[in-house]
């Protein structure tokens, strides 16, 4: 896929426009003063030249290219001290610079690379010559060569004739009557440059630590503002207590107070979006150097790939620019590395010889969906199963019994790698824990993954536009004003106490056909908050749950109060508080209140382990008890459900399989035997219905038990699963799990 040049020439021309005026001021010096120059200062010129020679190669500016090149090659021999700066040599330089400063302002006021006079072969050859040690001749601009003084002359004719001047003066005369030997190019009405060449720019280069300096003190500000948000309630609330002779003037004050709050929060946000959007880049500047790379990468390991990119308009906050293109890098090696078979073996499995890899964006409000996607071999289940037993991550039993996204999720371990070979290219296992370490801690964002075994992989990134800014949810638990970012929070809801289940020990909530864990927040962040005096049993008949969502696992986590929802500015937690891993950063809120900000995976994580100690418990204590370690396969496609099912069944010591959908189910059914099967109804892929009618159509489940778990209630779905052959039906609103295990203990005898 070809470079769409003309979003570059602008950001070139400036960036040519900063070395040329370094490689003028360095060459001055190095005349005037050749003593004094450091080797640094040499390095540095050498540098800039090369810096735009390998720009403007990359947009095919051959002219400038050429020339860039060929006074590369005379400040390399300088830098060398191959030879030692002269009057003839310094000459030469000089007229290189001119050579390139002319092209690039030519460029500046028509951005058409393709309109670039040819370079001055004269001139390129005398500075190949001088680099080698060679007589290059009578340097151009003297008598014997003229064209670089041509040039100059183009430059200046271009830069003075559309001056309109009354009153010409004598040097402007003389300098209309040369312009007279060349044609004037047309520029477009109110563009015509001033003799600074400024005005021809409708740009100004800024340094990003100024543009960063700025926006942090729009966040200082913005943090100062929301402290201004309180005096208006406050200031009525001190005209309620106001003497009765002056409540109406502070009555009248407090209202002027909260206009002028309103209309000063309008003006900062919309300042602070505005200098925002100066530090906003378009994602092709990420996505097009990482196609390149990635066709180079592909080409060099003997495959063909074609890269399709959409999108890429799209702008972030440069800071996210630069922090995602590691983990895209990432993404895309293994893409082609690990995903995309060799020709001949995708021949052999039906697909055509050259593979695709799909590098998507999506804008979803103040969010961005990044997709990249390959039609490769997917993920291999069993290879990722077989090294986490033999790295120690999991048991026999545990990776046997791991649903498939457990297993996929397995591929994020740092050092975790199931290629047999190490290579410059992969194979260390670092790439895919840089990934998400990057789009979870660093970028605030999101990973799904969707792996077809045999069809390819879909990573899915969501990330917010700016880090400066982020959504943030304000809660209260415990006595402790807290916050979660906006986008780990899936829903809030009140229930009603008596709607809780009790499941393996825990407390649960159904939401749409899916149990969700239930714990409070204040506990598992203080496991001895709940025997503390101020802990009492809550009176409410309600609780009020946040729900938060990482991937597709999630939890209910019950909070006191609802605070306040709005964009605020995280400041990152400092060095000597980064051991607090359940703190993912700080906002201000309030009188001079600091708000700590939970990390929600690590949440996740931490009620996991709570609830498989409980599990663990239980199993020991059933397996004590002289339990039969049964095995099962239960069948959902909501992973709560799965989980939950799982902790119910472990912690009365059966052992369990879990499978994604019908098709896993069946799949998993087919290779092992299970001594029963819990199914779920709605499943993409293959119901719980069709999954039961095929499970019986097997010789080895005619006689296994199958139960069916679902939200569907209505007589006629209980009929149809008796029909298609299940041994018991049990709804998810009524679910009790002493009537799961009496149930299955009835089945299995």
């Amino acid at each position: 896929m070809a470079i769409d040049r003309s979003k570059f020439i602008g950001r070139f021309v400036e960036e040519a426009r900063e070395h040329l005026a370094r490689l003028d001021r360095g060459l001055a010096d190095l005349t005037q003063n050749p003593g004094r120059v450091s080797q640094t200062e040499i390095d540095a010129l050498f540098r800039s030249a090369h810096t735009i020679k390998g720009s403007a190669r990359m947009l095919r500016l051959t002219p400038i290219c050429d020339t860039a090149h060929a006074l590369e090659d005379l400040l390399g021999a300088l830098r060398g001290r191959q030879l030692q700066l002269d009057e003839h040599l310094g000459a030469l330089v000089q007229q290189g610079l001119d050579a390139i400063a002319n092209a690039v302002e030519q460029l500046d006021r028509q951005p058409d690379p393709d309109a670039l006079p040819p370079p001055d072969g004269e001139l390129c050859a005398a500075l190949s010559a001088a680099a080698k040690g060679a007589d290059p001749g009578p340097p151009a601009g003297q008598p014997g060569s003229q064209s670089s003084e041509q040039a100059r002359e183009r430059a200046t004719e271009q830069a003075m004739t559309p001056q309109p001047d009354p009153a010409p003066t004598a040097t402007a005369t003389a300098t209309q009557a040369a312009a007279t030997t060349t044609t004037e190019p047309s520029r477009p009405t109110g563009t015509e440059p001033s003799a600074s060449g400024l005005s021809g720019s409708d740009s100004l280069r800024v340094r990003i630590d100024q543009l960063d300096g700025l926006l942090r003190l729009m966040g200082e500000i913005i943090a100062h503002h929301e402290r201004l948000r309180q005096h208006p309630d406050e200031a009525r609330r001190l005209a309620r207590l106001a003497e009765p002779g002056i409540t109406p003037a502070c009555e009248a004050f407090a209202r002027q107070l909260r206009d002028d709050v309103q209309t000063q929060d309008g003006l900062i946000r919309e300042l602070h979006d505005r200098a925002l959007a100066l530090r906003m880049l378009p994602l092709s500047m990420l996505f097009e150097p990482a196609a390149r790379n990635l066709r180079e990468l592909a080409r060099s390991l003997g495959k063909t790939v074609r890269c399709t990119i959409k999108g890429d308009s799209i702008a972030l906050d440069r800071q996210l620019i630069d922090q995602l293109a590691e983990p895209l890098l990432h993404l895309l090696r293994n893409a082609v590395d690990h995903g995309l078979e060799p020709p001949d073996e995708r021949l052999a499995a039906g697909k055509p010889a050259n593979g695709w890899v799909r590098l998507e964006a999506r804008r979803d409000g103040r969010w961005v969906d990044i997709t990249i996607s390959d039609d490769g071999r997917g993920i291999d289940l069993a290879r990722v199963r077989d090294k986490a037993i033999r790295k120690g991550l999991l048991s026999a039993e545990q990776a046997a019994t791991a649903s498939d996204s457990e297993i996929v999720d397995l591929i994020f371990t740092p050092g975790f790698s199931t290629t047999a070979l190490i290579t410059d290219i992969s194979g260390r296992g670092v790439g895919m824990d840089v990934v998400k370490s990057s789009v979870l801690d660093r970028l605030r964002g999101s990973i799904q993954v969707d792996n077809r075994p045999g069809q390819g992989t879909r990573f899915r990134l969501r990330l917010p536009l700016s880090l400066a800014m982020t959504r943030v949810l304000l809660i209260e638990a415990g006595g402790e004003r807290l916050g979660f970012l906006a986008q780990h929070v899936a829903e809030i809801l009140r229930v009603s106490r008596e709607n809780l289940l009790e499941v393996a020990e825990r407390r649960a909530v159904i939401l749409r056909n899916e149990f969700v864990p239930v714990m409070s927040l204040a506990e598992l962040l203080d496991p001895g908050f709940a025997t503390t005096p101020a802990a009492a049993p809550a009176a409410t008949p309600e609780v009020l749950l946040v729900i938060l969502r990482v991937g597709q696992e999630k939890l209910a986590l019950e909070v006191d109060a609802l605070q306040d929802e709005r964009d605020l500015v995280v400041k990152p937690v400092p060095e000597h508080l980064r051991h607090l891993h359940l703190i993912s950063g700080f906002v201000s809120s309030g009188a001079l209140a600091v708000v700590s900000l939970l990390q929600a995976p690590a949440l996740l994580d931490l009620a996991a382990r709570a609830r498989g100690q409980s599990v663990r418990a239980g199993a020991k204590a059933a397996a004590e008890a002289g339990e039969r370690a049964s095995r099962l396969l239960v069948v959902d496609d909501s992973l709560n459900t799965r989980e939950i099912e799982k902790d119910v069944l472990e912690a009365q010591g059966y052992r369990v399989t879990l499978a994604e959908d019908g098709i896993d189910g069946l799949h998993k059914a087919m290779r092992d035997p299970f001594d029963a099967v819990l199914t779920d109804v709605e499943m993409p892929r293959m119901d719980g219905f069709t999954l039961t009618e095929r499970l019986r159509a097997l010789d080895a489940y005619q006689a296994t038990p199958i139960i069916i778990v679902t939200s569907r209630e209505k007589e006629e779905d209980r009929q149809r699963g008796l029909r298609v052959g299940a041994d018991a039906y049990i709804v998810k609103g009524d679910f009790d799990q002493s009537n799961l295990i009496a149930t299955l203990r009835a089945l299995l005898g």
